[in-house]
């Protein structure tokens, strides 16, 4: 896991993990949401990618864009 920069210091998220095809995000609260290219659209999980890297922008993308179209949730 990589921690999240959190650019803007008001992100939910903490961490995240690339994968080819996936990207996993820990929101500050422990809940880890796995997105897939196949839950969420390879479109959408290379945008969150560079997000992540960038540390800025992932949460909202996550809440405008995806949502609930995560895989897993643990």
């Amino acid at each position: 896991m990589e921690r999240y920069r959190n650019l803007s210091g008001r992100s939910g998220v903490a961490a995240y993990e690339l994968g080819d095809d996936r990207i996993a995000v820990v929101f500050v609260d422990g809940a880890r949401y796995l997105y897939t290219q196949r839950s969420a659209g390879a479109r959408h999980v290379a945008q969150m990618q560079r997000l992540a890297v960038a540390g800025r922008g992932l949460s909202g993308y996550i809440s405008r864009h995806v949502r609930e179209r995560y895989e897993r949730k643990d």
